[in-house]
C-alpha cells in the first residue's frame, strides 16, 4: 500500500505544520480566555506533586497558563520550534510532543517542591528545543543540524536561563525534564539515518 503522504512537497509540509501550531497556540489562548471568565478555575489543572489525585492533570498542565502575560512569554517560542519540528512529519511530531507532555509532567509530580502548582507549555517548548537540537545530529541530516545551530543561536540563552534554579516562580523542574524529555524523543523517535553516497572512483 502506498503512503499518501510520501509525494508531499515541503511547501505541503509547511503548511501543515503551520496550521497545526496556529491551531495548537489559538486552542491555548482560547482556554486562557475561559479562565479569566470563570475566575481562574482552569488553574487548578495544574500539577500539584504527589497527590495520587493530580496524576489526571499530568497532560491538562501543558495547556493551563496563569494569566496572560505566562502565555504571551510562551506563544511565540512554541509557535516557532513547534513549527520546525512538525516540518518533518505531523505524525511523529505529535508522538514527540506525547512523550515530552507526559515525561515531564510525570517528572514534575514526582520532584517538584510541595506546595506549588505548576502548568503551562514551557515544558513542552523546552522538549522541542532538545529534540531540535540533537535530532539533525542523530540521524545525520545537514538541515537537521543547521535547525539545531540556529535554535541554540536563537534561544540557548533563554533555555540556559530558564533551567537556573534560583528564579522564584518558575519550575526549572518542569524545564529540565522537558528538555531531558526532548533529547531522549530524538533518540526513540530517530529516523533512519540518510544513506552515505557510493563512493566511485
Amino acid at each position: 500500500m502506498s503512503n499518501p503522504r510520501a509525494g508531499w512537497s515541503q511547501s505541503d509540509r509547511a503548511l501543515a505544520a503551520g496550521k497545526l501550531m496556529l491551531a495548537w497556540v489559538a486552542l491555548l489562548w482560547l482556554l486562557e480566555v475561559v479562565d479569566v471568565a470563570t475566575g481562574h478555575a482552569l488553574d487548578g489543572f495544574g500539577v500539584t506533586p504527589r497527590d495520587p489525585s493530580e496524576l489526571v492533570d499530568v497532560v491538562p498542565s501543558s495547556f493551563i497558563h496563569f494569566g496572560f502575560a505566562h502565555l504571551v512569554a510562551n506563544t511565540v517560542p512554541l509557535l516557532v520550534l513547534g513549527f520546525l519540528a512538525a516540518l518533518a512529519g505531523l505524525r511523529r511530531f505529535l508522538l514527540v510532543c506525547a512523550l515530552i507532555i507526559v515525561v515531564d509532567g510525570l517528572g514534575v509530580w514526582l520532584i517538584a517542591p510541595d506546595h506549588t502548582n505548576t502548568a503551562g507549555a514551557s515544558g513542552v517548548i523546552f522538549g522541542l528545543f532538545g529534540f531540535l537540537l540533537v535530532s539533525g545530529f542523530v540521524e545525520r541530516r545537514p538541515w537537521g543540524v543547521l535547525a539545531g545551530v540556529l535554535v541554540a543561536a536563537i534561544w540557548g540563552g533563554s533555555i540556559l536561563a530558564g533551567l537556573a534554579p534560583t528564579q522564584t516562580g518558575v519550575s526549572w523542574q518542569g524545564h529540565l525534564l522537558g528538555l531531558l524529555a526532548g533529547v531522549a524523543a530524538a533518540f526513540v523517535f530517530r529516523r533512519d539515518p540518510a544513506a552515505p553516497p557510493a563512493l566511485t572512483r
